[in-house]
């Protein structure tokens, strides 16, 4: 079966018959209540403050050494590297929204809220945009029809999709694999206007005139000071540079987590506990991945525990794979470079789906004979 279309059944266990003769999955619906006593029981949801007091002053000074180092370069070529470093600490930053928008850092609801607000539109994002988004993304990982992170834009992540791609973006799909890194150099541009869009779309957006003029801000805070004490060309050049840098380790960091994952039916009836653990990939490394990554590393148990602080996460890690192991639930893990490469072999399968038929590699080869 192409690794593109999504499955039901496979590989979600031994089945059994109901009355009405259809099949119905394991009953493990117990699964999440079990592992969740045990990690409340382990103390593993309780707020992190000092952690996340440390990174914010971590961030706040590696943002001082930037600005200090874009003052004392001066018109040099130099400052590419600043802009480098600039797509990093964003970076940095995005983590940090994405965490407090999911409660991990302060202890209220509504401070989190406004946290993520403020962290997301220092780095040029709309948070209502991403919150939209990304709970759906929560809710159903992976699922056809639900999940808006496998939704076809540039690259497509089902064949039913890549088979539909015509002109540039047939092209692009056709080798959407091997370009899937040199795409993501554009992601940072991508996010701003994505955010742009969804703030001045029609109908209610919650908190629109608060987002915008925080945008606006931070907008004039970066690109004003670029543009006015350097050169244009060299202007330009950094704003690009940081566009993406920023872009590529965004695409990097969340890429490996689900892409090339069982993709599920719209109609599959799954628990919810198989649901995240099933769709959602480790990263090996310890405290370097999470550190590079933000706690992504660990999405399996950022699923099952979205409000769990980043340093707890290795330590839930032990304990949901231990319940794996007793359901019989796949838990997967593997290395960055390893996640990488089934992102890219996927891409690719799934990027066969818009060649046209004389063009695939097993014609060619009889015509060539």
């Amino acid at each position: 079966m192409p690794a593109a279309s999504p499955f039901p059944i496979q590989g979600l266990g031994p089945l059994r018959p109901t009355r009405a003769g259809r099949a119905e999955f394991p009953p493990i619906a117990r699964a999440y209540t079990r592992v969740s006593e045990v990690v409340r029981e382990s103390g593993l949801l309780r707020r992190a403050h000092g952690f996340y007091a440390a990174v914010g002053a971590a961030i706040l000074l590696a943002l001082g050494g930037a600005i200090a180092g874009f003052v004392l370069l001066g018109d040099s070529w130099f400052q590419l590297l600043i802009a480098a470093a600039l797509g990093i600490i964003f970076t940095q930053i995005a983590f940090l929204a994405h965490e407090a928008a999911h409660r991990q850092i302060l202890a209220r609801g509504p401070q989190n809220d406004r946290l993520a607000r403020v962290l997301a539109g220092s780095i040029g994002m709309s948070y209502a945009w991403w919150d939209a988004k990304h709970t759906r993304h929560h809710a159903n990982p992976n699922r056809v029809g639900k999940d808006p992170d496998i939704e076809v834009d540039t690259i497509s992540f089902l064949e039913e999709d890549a088979v539909l791609a015509r002109g540039l973006r047939g092209w692009i799909t056709r080798r959407q694999g091997w370009l899937f890194f040199p795409l993501l150099t554009l992601e940072g541009i991508n996010l701003h206007w994505q955010s742009l869009r969804y703030l001045c779309q029609r109908g209610p957006v919650r908190g629109r005139w608060i987002e915008l003029a925080i945008i606006l801000a931070r907008s004039a805070a970066v690109f004003v000071p670029v543009f006015l004490f350097l050169p244009l060309g060299l202007a330009c050049a950094f704003v690009g540079v940081q566009l993406a840098v920023f872009g590529v380790y965004m695409g990097a960091s969340f890429a490996p987590n689900h892409k090339g994952m069982p993709v599920i039916a719209h109609d599959a009836k799954l628990d919810f506990f198989s649901k995240q653990v099933r769709t959602s990939r480790n990263i090996r490394g310890g405290w370097w991945a999470t550190w590079l990554m933000g706690g992504l590393n660990y999405q399996v148990e950022h699923h099952l525990f979205p409000s769990m602080a980043r340093p707890y996460l290795a330590r839930a890690r032990t304990i949901v794979r231990e319940h794996c192991a007793t359901l019989g639930v796949p838990y997967t893990e593997t290395s960055l470079a390893n996640s990488y490469r089934i992102v890219i072999e996927y891409l690719n399968r799934v990027g066969l789906a818009a060649r046209d038929p004389f063009d695939c590699p097993v014609t060619a080869q009889y015509r060539r004979a």
